[in-house]
């Protein structure tokens, strides 16, 4: 119903601009930065269960543009756990990879896959439970398209364990741009590891809002569709800044 609500909001308001998926939302896009140019987000993302808090606090996500269609990508999280105790804290595993959208704009189709491998972390983060062990590999796929004033993204990913377990996600995203600077974004999102957790199915709503040429506001809010007891996340939030470079890094992107 929630979903039903949302959606009728955006269909009742003109569209003014496309939306995207990607930060704060967990689903990714076609979509990137363009050839010299860069997305940086920073942000702050917690993520509350019955019986574990973790808060990425920052996590950081860097995103190089090749060309017009390829982005090179490096992300990780600074992880804090507050519950239970004692208190831990460290740097969980990284994420590099390569996107490439190999279908650009056919006949309003976006698809692209973004292959990335999931570095063991840490001796002392996996002690501490708030990293990995073991390389994985990720190959999802992105699929976007626009129907009237709605953007719709669709990611389908697999891991496969170098060393690891295995695990897939599936993400279904949408948005709308009520203004050139203001986006509405939400989400529905699936992560299920084979034989143990995570397994979580969670939805969360949120906004972009450009409040200056370069710098993105993103916020997003949301929890799982099941109660406290399944050890999913009660509330998981993402609250970070986008800055958006060309010229190599040497300069804000300005406003179109």
């Amino acid at each position: 119903m929630r979903c039903a609500a949302w959606a009728w909001l955006l269909l009742s308001v003109p569209a003014l601009g496309w939306a995207q998926g990607g930060p704060p939302l967990l689903t990714n896009d076609p979509g990137t930065p363009g050839p010299h140019q860069w997305e940086i987000n920073l942000a702050v993302m917690p993520v509350l269960t019955q019986h574990v808090h973790d808060f990425q606090a920052p996590q950081l996500d860097f995103n190089y543009g090749v060309g017009p269609a390829i982005q090179l990508t490096f992300e990780v999280p600074y992880v804090l756990q507050t519950v239970p105790q004692p208190f831990n804290n460290g740097w969980s595993n990284a994420f590099p990879g390569v996107k490439w959208r190999f279908i650009d704009n056919k006949k309003g189709w976006n698809v692209s896959i973004f292959p990335q491998f999931e570095l063991s972390g840490t001796a002392g983060s996996i002690r501490n439970g708030i990293a990995q062990s073991g390389t994985r590999f990720l190959m999802p796929m992105e699929i976007q398209r626009n129907v009237g004033p709605l953007e719709f993204d669709f990611e389908a990913g697999y891991y496969f364990p170098i060393h690891g377990h295995q695990e897939r996600i599936i993400g279904f995203a949408m948005g709308h741009n009520f203004t050139k600077k203001l986006e509405a974004i939400g989400e529905i999102y699936n992560d299920r590891a084979m034989g143990g957790d995570p397994h979580d199915t969670t939805w969360d709503l949120g906004t972009r809002y450009g409040f200056h040429k370069g710098l993105v506001f993103l916020f997003m809010a949301g929890r799982s569709f099941s109660g406290n007891a399944s050890g999913q996340p009660n509330f998981l939030a993402y609250i970070g800044v986008q800055f958006l470079l060309e010229k190599d890094g040497l300069a804000l992107h300005a406003e179109e």
